[in-house]
């Protein structure tokens, strides 16, 4: 929780996270739609543009995304973001130790929920 009542913000959550798990978020976003920009990408994310930027920054200096131009409806030059091979390939081997990593969490807490239960029955309480 926040010093101000509310919720821990997402910006602090992905702050705390390892590089993969952002960068994997970030990987995901654009292969929905490569035409996002970093503001959009930082809304999307709950995240600062400073730490948007910087995610894009390593994932183009590892070769993950690079930065096509193209030009808007207003004739204003933009960018898309295409994923290259190695990042498709990246994407995948990130989201196959993102999912074991939140596999194993999930059987740690299912432990965890039955150990409760049963303590709970065992002090008068039924869920």
């Amino acid at each position: 929780m926040s010093q101000h009542g509310g919720s821990v913000s997402e910006d602090t959550i992905l702050s705390s996270l390892p590089p993969e798990e952002s960068h994997l978020k970030v990987l995901r976003l654009l292969e929905a739609d490569p035409a996002l920009s970093q503001r959009d990408l930082s809304q999307a994310l709950g995240i600062s543009l400073g730490k948007t930027n910087y995610c894009m920054r390593a994932l183009l200096d590892k070769g993950l995304i690079k930065m096509q131009n193209f030009r808007n409806s207003e004739n204003k030059l933009g960018y898309a973001y295409l994923l290259t091979p190695a990042g498709i390939t990246a994407k995948a081997e990130m989201t196959k130790n993102f999912l074991k990593i939140k596999m194993q969490e999930y059987e740690v807490l299912k432990r965890e929920i039955e150990q409760l239960r049963q303590e709970a029955e065992e002090d008068g309480f039924k869920s």
